[in-house]
């Protein structure tokens, strides 16, 4: 069998504020409420992956990578800039407004209210 990731818990100021602005920005839909008590705001990434919003009294950052098609990283390029939420292309500047990532042709960082940093990475 090959190894999937199932899910994984993203820390939180706010887990359904968390969920409904990783949602918004990538296009994808939230879920309803999981876990025990429902602490879980989860947004389902793909068929496999689910990233799982917990508020958390003292969040710490994390780094989440994606790729994605070209069609998509405009969407979610055009859905930034609508919201106006920066974005940029280095980690320790990812409000530099560039989308010329280092690592291909196109991808950008951009981070939410917990500073999760996100990555989205392009092949054109």
């Amino acid at each position: 069998m090959t190894i999937t990731l199932n899910h994984t818990i993203v820390p939180a100021v706010d887990n359904r504020e968390a969920a409904r602005f990783f949602a918004s920005v990538m296009g994808l839909a939230e879920l309803p409420p999981a876990g025990r008590d429902g602490h879980f705001a989860p947004v389902r990434v793909n068929d496999t992956l689910t990233l799982d919003f917990m508020t958390v009294a003292e969040p710490v950052g994390v780094h989440l990578a994606f790729d994605v098609d070209p069609v998509t990283f405009d969407g979610i390029l055009a859905r930034l800039r609508e919201a106006g939420v920066p974005y940029g292309d280095d980690p320790a500047d990812p409000a530099n407004g560039r989308i010329d990532h280092p690592l291909c042709p196109r991808g950008l960082f951009f981070v939410d209210a917990a500073r999760n940093l996100y990555e989205v990475m392009s092949p054109a």
